[in-house]
């Protein structure tokens, strides 16, 4: 992931060599050659993706000198929420990569491996998903993770519990149940000794007041206080991502092009069932960069 961008564009070259440097060892390296397992593992994963999207953003801005100057607010997707926050100057890459790559080793260590899982509850409500998971928890941890559409609800907890659920879905009218391949229940209670040890890092993270407000997962609320982001990152290791409700402040605070910077574009197909009236580009390549660099004139 990043590689094209590294290779087209100095700016996100520079990104990379920046993590590298912080990390102190070839970051870039996993991004571009892999092997898949080790970018599956969630301490590799998380600076990983953090670098490559702060690289492609920092790629548009090169092409996009007026860029920030337009932006109405950001927000991310759990671990999105730091390269939000990066973007809007708040955090500095350097210290970001390297809490969030502590950041996954926590979670991944929170809960044994094969004790914890995720899925996803397709065609139902939330509030329909809140009673399926009290029943299927029978005392165990089962609670909404990310709320990311409508209709679609991520779950986490005991896997036992999250076995049970297809069957208690069904008489609620879900569609389907999908587990999800993680390495970690993130995002519920299963995390809290992720966010008791990450509460430390945290602690001393140099954290500013943000140049355009960013909205944490938390809230769905637009912040630029730089002390109120540190208190929401350490509370959204146990909390539900509020991605429905984020996307529609996105759009009653008058955005009307959303543009998803990383890796896929899982983002852009939540917010169009959303908020279909947005315009949504992503960029996670050096083509993707320049066709957004032409509709972004286009709305200018």
């Amino acid at each position: 992931m990043g590689k094209g961008a590294r290779d087209a564009f100095p700016a996100a070259r520079s990104v990379f060599e920046t993590a590298d440097q912080a990390l102190g060892f070839p970051l870039s390296t996993a991004c571009f050659e892999g092997p898949e397992e080790a970018l599956r593992l969630t301490a590799t994963t998380q600076p990983a993706i953090l670098t490559t999207s702060i690289a492609l953003l920092q790629a548009l801005r090169a092409r996009v000198p007026d860029l920030d100057a337009r932006v109405v607010c950001a927000a991310g997707h759990s671990l999105g929420e730091y390269s939000a926050l990066v973007a809007a100057g708040a955090m500095p890459l350097d210290a970001a990569v390297k809490v969030v790559r502590r950041r996954g080793e926590y979670m991944q260590e929170a809960v044994p491996v094969g004790e914890g899982a995720m899925a996803a509850v397709l065609g139902a409500p939330l509030e329909a998903v809140e009673t399926m998971c009290r029943e299927a928890a029978e005392g165990q941890v089962l609670s909404p993770a990310n709320l990311n559409a409508p209709d679609q609800t991520v779950v986490a907890g005991h896997a036992a519990a999250v076995r049970r659920l297809p069957a208690i879905a069904k008489t609620h009218g879900a569609r389907r149940v999908v587990e999800l391949p993680v390495s970690a229940p993130f995002h519920c209670a299963l995390m809290r000794p992720a966010q008791e040890r990450l509460a430390r890092d945290l602690a001393t993270l140099p954290v500013a007041d943000a140049s355009f407000p960013v909205l944490p997962n938390v809230t769905a609320e637009p912040e630029q206080g730089g002390e109120r982001f540190r208190r929401f990152l350490g509370e959204q290791v146990t909390a539900p991502v509020r991605w429905v409700d984020t996307v529609r402040r996105i759009a009653a605070l008058g955005a009307t092009t959303v543009v998803e910077i990383g890796p896929g574009k899982v983002l852009t197909g939540l917010a169009k069932r959303i908020a279909p009236d947005l315009n949504l580009l992503n960029i996670e390549d050096p083509a993707s960069i320049e066709a957004a660099v032409a509709a972004l004139g286009e709305v200018k």
